[in-house]
């Protein structure tokens, strides 16, 4: 018979996060102090992360020990499974194979729970009482609400506002674990009632919400932040997809040409890629092409500068450099909200200036119309962000076909739709709109860029 589903037993579990900057050609550029413009230290972050993040934000150690403690609470959904996606293959008539890796299965229902048991752990241990964070479709938030009660911390999350009308079972599954949810712009913050005077009606931002979350943490000693993409840590911590996929590709006798993921912040598509990227640059592995999938209705790497900029809207952030569409842009309504910020980790920015990732970026209508063709063959509904990684999985099988060639094609489902079942209702219904911006509006958005000298 034909095997569909490859597994791992706990054993086999990564013990260490990948760190693929000890493989790359050339260093990153340093992360600059948001007053001075000058390189910070670690002591510059110790008022938002506690002190083993920040050792592992700056270091560029191959592999960083995972504590044992995470592993338990690891192994409650991890190893996840690597499908073969054969029904798929079928209903395309491509002669490419199709895996892909399904994080759906974890506690919140996306691969999100990786980073945030860790930053719920070391906070736990260093004392601190309360995290604020920020989300936007709410699967960050409800990942760190999950953290946070494992690890009894009380947890605060800024939700962007558009996703917290559109998703309200998402907002009471983190209330259920006890974390407070507030729509953001808010007036409870100095960063929010600044927004709402200049625009009543904003929807809010990614960059807003961090705003909020970041000056409420570093008003409170007890207080730390917490943020579920972008940052070098965030992108370790997912490193675990990457390396389980290489272990169950091993098992089906088989290893990648393509591998797909989607973007926003970027910390899924580094989590699938980087272990992949890294075998590749130290030379254990052939070549595989490497393809990030983004919303044509926020471009960060189609159409964004790789520049210096702020992570969030009120510039309490360090300043970074990577792809941005400035720190004051606000994207439409799209159902991706996890897709929705103006930055890219700095990280996965630089490996693209490195020129080991193709970007691609796609209309809504056409990755639900692809979210859609999957889940009616494989029996799975992907989160709208996830459809974009099926779009661009798709795109490349139907390439395959058109060339009559066998290409292995590995993509990362990050999270299944449950709570997006508006967004699946209002798609059908037609009401959804593409939404993609001109360049000079993207141009207009970067205008407010910081002059570094």
């Amino acid at each position: 018979m034909d095997t569909i589903k490859y597994t791992l037993s706990e054993n086999q579990m990564p013990t260490a996060w990948y760190n693929i900057q000890a493989d790359l050609p050339k260093p990153m550029p340093p992360v600059l102090h948001p007053a001075t413009y000058q390189p910070i230290t670690a002591k510059d972050l110790e008022p938002l992360f506690p002190q083993q993040l920040i050792s592992q934000e700056v270091s560029t150690e191959r592999w960083i020990e995972i504590p044992d403690e995470v592993q338990s609470i690891y192994r409650q959904w991890r190893p996840t499974p690597l499908y073969r996606a054969r029904r798929l293959e079928k209903a395309l008539d491509t002669p490419a194979k199709i895996y892909y890796k399904y994080e759906g299965v974890s506690p919140a229902g996306s691969h999100k729970p990786n980073t945030a048991i860790p930053q719920a752990y070391y906070n736990k241990q260093a004392g601190v009482k309360r995290l604020t964070t920020e989300t936007g479709a709410g699967q960050w938030g409800s990942s760190l609400a999950v953290a946070g009660a494992f690890f009894g911390l009380e947890v605060v999350v800024y939700m962007v506002k558009v996703s917290y009308r559109q998703k309200p079972y998402r907002r009471a599954f983190m209330e259920s674990f006890g974390a407070r949810v507030i729509a953001s712009p808010s007036d409870e913050t100095e960063a929010g009632r600044k927004i709402l005077q200049e625009n009543p009606d904003s929807t809010g931002s990614l960059g807003i919400a961090i705003s909020e979350a970041v000056e409420v943490a570093v008003q409170d000693d007890k207080t730390k932040y917490a943020l579920g993409s972008v940052l070098n840590h965030v992108l370790h911590h997912q490193t675990v997809i990457g390396q389980e996929a290489q272990t169950q590709l091993e098992q089906a006798g088989d290893y990648p040409d393509i591998i797909v993921g989607c973007t926003g912040g970027g910390s899924n598509f580094a989590g699938i890629a980087f272990p992949f990227m890294g075998a590749k640059l130290r030379g254990e592995q052939s070549d595989i092409k490497f393809v990030a999938v983004e919303p044509a209705a926020c471009p960060t790497l189609t159409k964004g500068k790789y520049t210096y900029d702020f992570g969030d809207t009120a510039h309490l952030t360090p300043l970074v450099k990577m792809h941005t569409l400035g720190s004051s842009f606000v994207p439409q309504g799209i159902h991706a909200g996890g897709l929705r910020y103006h930055g890219m980790a700095p990280l996965l920015s630089h490996v693209v200036e490195l020129g080991l990732i193709e970007t691609r970026a796609f209309t809504q209508l056409d990755c639900f119309a692809a979210g859609l063709t999957f889940a009616r063959a494989e029996g799975i509904l992907p989160a709208p962000e996830a459809n974009h990684a099926v779009k661009g999985a798709i795109d490349e099988a139907l390439r395959c076909k058109e060339e009559g060639v066998s290409k292995t094609i590995l993509f990362n489902l990050c999270g299944h739709g449950h709570f997006d079942m508006q967004a699946y209702m209002d798609y059908e219904a037609g009401l959804l709109r593409d939404t993609e911006y001109r360049t000079e509006e993207i141009a207009m958005a970067l205008s407010g860029l910081p002059v570094i000298g």
